[in-house]
């Protein structure tokens, strides 16, 4: 059986979307054998910049581990500018439609989120072979703009509301990433048995803690100092600006460092404030190879994870996954009422936090530093719920749902 996927986002790209997409698709061939085609745009956030290259033509098949992919050649240009990220949406809704016709058997459409209206496209060439709808919610929009510097448009609003009624009402199944997003779904109307939540997921075996003391920590001076540490998108909905007032109050303690590894519109920013006030505890690295997350990770000493207020249900960041399995305790900046709040709750691998609220951060922050044994029962703890949200049991999720509506 064939299940199609559109999303922009995909090998190589390194985003959290198309990262997780990669690894779904390939535990679908591998470990199920679906034939699978994704129709993708070009990677907007590479870790090797020699994989971000243009080509001629509208668009083009690759092969990947299996996967056959149908690349567009939409446009790239700069997320932060607002005209920008709609010519992105747009370009790449109107060539995935176009390379649509050359898809030459279909069983299954799975749509994410990536761009929002990609839904509308997944709802017309399901209609038009007769195959269900499966519709994977990254993010639910409108609400996860909120916030969200240059997108705030109430027009846009209106009509991304209007896009998900249609689709979401006339969808075969729903994904959603947690117990929080299925009730933001409900509270739109959308029936309950409709939806199945299925979270997202991390490698175990590829992300694994292993002594501090490692060739990145060594290598960037980072082994003698308590690391607080960011990984990941560094986007506007994670509200970082309010860490760097911490960062500015702890320089006091010489052996605590801040270490943000990532990209996103919102570095620059970040790395402008750290240079205005002189942080010398501010540290930035790039996207690492994914061979080397196992150093980067067990480098931290905790992890922070950020939200920004009311965005609970809406969007679910997946770096929590990938902390769990690097068997490391975080400090949560998240609603009481996210999934995330009731995983650290639940498993004692994290201490919670109210979001932007610098003061509580720092004590935090500080509570931990001074807390060894206390530092080491979460890490376990986490490393032990990793196994909860492993890849193959997310992967096979899938393959379950997929399954039951294809029989069906």
């Amino acid at each position: 059986m064939r299940v199609v996927f559109f999303n922009r986002s995909f090998y190589p790209d390194v985003t959290a979307t198309g990262q997780l997409l990669t690894e779904l698709c390939q535990g679908l061939v591998k470990d199920y054998g679906w034939e699978v085609t994704v129709v993708a745009g070009r990677a907007m956030v590479v870790g090797d910049p020699h994989e971000r290259r243009g080509f001629i033509g509208l668009f083009k098949r690759e092969s990947f581990c299996g996967i056959e992919v149908l690349r567009v050649n939409n446009t790239t240009f700069e997320q932060s500018i607002f005209l920008g990220r709609i010519l992105n949406y747009f370009s790449y809704f109107v060539l995935a439609f176009f390379a649509s016709f050359f898809i030459k058997k279909i069983d299954l459409v799975v749509t994410l989120t990536d761009p929002p209206i990609v839904v509308l496209l997944g709802l017309w060439v399901c209609r038009c072979k007769g195959v269900p709808l499966v519709i994977s919610i990254r993010d639910l929009f409108p609400e996860a703009a909120r916030g969200l510097q240059g997108v705030q448009n109430r027009l846009m609003d209106f009509i991304l509301e209007k896009i998900n009624q249609l689709c979401f009402s006339r969808a075969t199944s729903l994904v959603a990433l947690g117990k929080s997003m299925r009730s933001r779904l409900v509270e739109k109307g959308i029936q309950e048995n409709k939806i199945t939540i299925i979270p997202d997921w991390a490698n175990t075996e590829e992300i694994f803690p292993i002594d501090k003391r490692n060739e990145f920590s060594l290598r960037y001076g980072l082994a003698d100092y308590f690391v607080v540490m960011y990984a990941g998108n560094i986007g506007v909905s994670c509200g970082l600006e309010f860490v760097m007032p911490v960062a500015e109050q702890l320089r006091s303690f010489e052996d605590i460092v801040f270490v943000f590894v990532g990209e996103g519109i919102m570095k620059k920013r970040l790395q402008n404030i750290a240079q205005q006030v002189k942080l010398e505890n501010v540290r930035f690295f790039p996207y690492q190879r994914r061979a080397l997350l196992p150093q980067v990770f067990s480098t931290a000493d905790c992890f922070l994870l950020t939200l920004k207020n009311g965005l609970s249900g809406y969007s679910i960041p997946s770096k929590i996954y990938s902390i769990l399995a690097s068997g490391r305790p975080y400090i949560a900046c998240v609603d009481n009422d996210s999934d995330i709040s009731e995983i650290t709750e639940r498993f004692q691998c994290g201490v919670l936090c109210p979001s932007y609220d610098s003061s509580q951060l720092k004590d935090k922050i500080i509570y931990l530093y001074r807390q060894k044994d206390l530092r080491v029962k979460m890490g376990l703890n986490a490393r032990q719920a990793s196994y909860l949200f492993d890849l193959r049991k997310g992967v096979k999720k899938y393959h379950e749902l997929f399954q039951r509506l294809l029989n069906s």
